[in-house]
Order: structure tokens, then C-alpha cells, then sequence
């Protein structure tokens, strides 16, 4: 499924949190912090308020967007403004 987000959203996924600490502890993913950043999939038509690129790592502000499902795996759609950060 494509998904192509609208205006100034953006389309992310989010990056793979660690299950296990350095000393082996297994954290189950009732304790596990939401992971605030994640790689940008896709982007909006309106690419004057959206500073970001295809394929850019970014960090976002920890409550925003709508979680969807696509192709299995789960992505993010946010606004441009709540990315904070490229993280290279």
C-alpha cells in the first residue's frame, strides 16, 4: 500500500527500539519509552513549509502525529512543524 500524506504531514517510521539493555536485561514493551525518532518515508505537496527530505532521520515531539498501519509496520503522519530536529 502507498500512502502520500497531504499539505505539511509527513509520513515517518519510526526507528527500533532496544529490547535488551547492555547487561542483558530483557525490557518488555509495557516499560519501554516511545521511541522519538524515526526516518522520513514520504513527504506532503506543500514543500515550502516542509524542510525535511526523503530518507532524512528526524526527531519529533513525543505526542504528535496519527499512528497508521501500512504493510504491517508502524508508521507515524505528523505535521512539519512538530519535527524538531534532523539527527545525522
Amino acid at each position: 500500500m502507498k500512502v502520500q500524506p497531504l499539505a505539511d504531514r509527513v509520513l515517518l517510521k519510526a526507528d527500533k527500539q532496544e529490547t535488551k539493555t547492555a547487561s542483558g536485561i530483557i525490557i518488555p514493551d509495557t516499560a519501554q519509552e516511545k521511541t522519538q525518532t524515526a526516518v522520513v518515508v514520504a513527504i506532503g505537496d506543500d514543500k515550502d513549509a516542509i524542510s525535511v527530505k526523503v530518507g532524512q532521520r528526524v526527531m519529533y515531539d513525543k505526542y504528535a502525529g496519527t499512528q497508521v498501519k501500512i504493510d504491517g509496520e508502524d508508521h507515524l503522519i505528523i505535521k512539519a512543524a512538530d519535527i524538531i530536529a534532523v539527527v545525522e
